[in-house]
């Protein structure tokens, strides 16, 4: 959510940037001993029958993504900005500067990454359904069922502990990494050594160069908590960990040890995960008492009066406020809360509209995108609805 994050896809991605999206995120901690195995078998019944052997199935854990780049030995340590980023380090943090020297030394250069981060060009009109059928899809919506299923315990805590329902932490683990599915396969300090220091050129190049040097750090003040080598944190194209994508920073500030044991692993822990995008939503405005629908169908008269209440990420109309501009809900609204009107762009197809509260504007936070946020709050009502069938 990333924050967050995540900041998956340039500017468009956020949660206090990018899942600040998110991805937008987690340690690569292995948790072999909460896996156990087993097999099985039948006593032989007398010398003259068959040995019958009943094998038992022993699930794998998921296969840890391989690295497949080679990236460029590029010498960071001569640039001044990264010196004076060392000297920040040892300074501020207390790191031995022969740590520091060593990291920068290993970094590589990727030139993928600044490709990736650099805006989309112009292209067709942003079309709603289209974007939704990327996400609210068979695969995901039934990988969404089995890690309900599977993490029931955890969801149904995580809801009652921060009062975010099950479907909204679902849709978004499912939105992001198909629930661990695709996590990203760059080292997360190749990326952001890179970007710190060679974003490519745009009218907020020097914002965005900043903020990389502040996930950075992150990573290494993460990594020496944790006591992990740095460059064993792989992640997105712009440095989002785990299965919510988090930013390194967002696993410093909102990371949760949802399963108690002793550490914050987004990568390899659902419980940790489920927790931590709970923590994200409530940290960032998630209303627990705002219960029922997030978002409203809505339609709009004629008049336009109501053009100047569309756009923001924040509830600021009362439902009357609305009701006078033309806005009519399909549902009566929840009185004493405010609200926002949205708009979901659909190419040469009619606009929908929609009311959402506070919750929905919460989730904006993890990447601050009305598209984004729809698909969460779509994706997680099917998952729920098929789980129910």
């Amino acid at each position: 959510m990333k924050s967050f994050v995540p900041l998956l896809l340039a500017l468009a991605v956020g949660a206090e940037g990018a899942a600040d999206a998110v991805a937008a995120s987690s340690l690569h901690h292995t948790h072999a001993a909460k896996a156990k195995s087993a097999t099985a078998a039948k006593s032989s019944k007398s010398a003259k029958t068959k040995t019958s052997r009943k094998a038992a199935k022993v699930v794998s854990a998921p296969a840890r993504p391989t690295i497949d780049y080679d990236g460029e030995a590029v010498n960071f340590g001569e640039w001044q900005a990264v010196r004076d980023f060392e000297d920040d380090m040892v300074t501020r943090n207390g790191f031995d500067r022969a740590t520091i020297e060593d990291v920068i030394r290993r970094a590589r250069f990727l030139d993928s990454a600044v490709h990736l981060v650099k805006p989309a060009p112009p292209g067709k009109p942003k079309n709603w359904r289209a974007y939704s059928d990327r996400f609210i899809e068979p695969i995901r919506v039934n990988a969404g069922v089995r890690f309900w299923n599977e993490n029931a315990d955890a969801l149904a805590r995580a809801e009652a502990t921060y009062g975010v329902p099950a479907e909204i932490i679902a849709g978004i683990l499912g939105v992001e990494t198909i629930y661990g599915r695709d996590t990203g396969r760059f080292r997360v300090v190749d990326v952001l050594t890179t970007l710190a220091f060679a974003y490519p050129e745009a009218p907020n190049r020097q914002d965005r160069m900043a903020f990389f040097r502040g996930e950075l750090e992150s990573t290494l003040l993460l990594a020496r908590k944790e006591h992990i080598d740095p460059f064993s944190l792989l992640g997105s194209f712009a440095g989002a960990v785990g299965m919510p994508q988090f930013m390194p920073s967002s696993i410093l500030k909102y990371g949760v040890d949802f399963d108690g044991d002793g550490m914050v692993d987004l990568r390899g822990s659902a419980q940790d995960a489920i927790g931590s995008v709970a923590n994200f939503l409530v940290q960032h405005g998630w209303d627990r008492n705002s219960t029922g629908p997030a978002v409203f169908p809505a339609d709009v008269a004629p008049s336009l009066a109501w053009q100047g209440l569309v756009g923001g990420l924040e509830a600021r109309y009362r439902p009357t406020d609305l009701d006078g501009a033309g806005v009519a809900t399909r549902t009566p609204l929840p009185d004493g809360r405010l609200y926002g009107l949205v708009d979901l762009q659909n190419g040469g197809d009619p606009t929908e509209y929609w009311v959402v509260n506070a919750n929905f504007f919460a989730i904006t936070k993890y990447n601050r995108s009305y598209f984004y946020a729809m698909s969460v709050v779509e994706l997680g009502r099917a998952v729920r609805l098929a789980r129910a069938m």
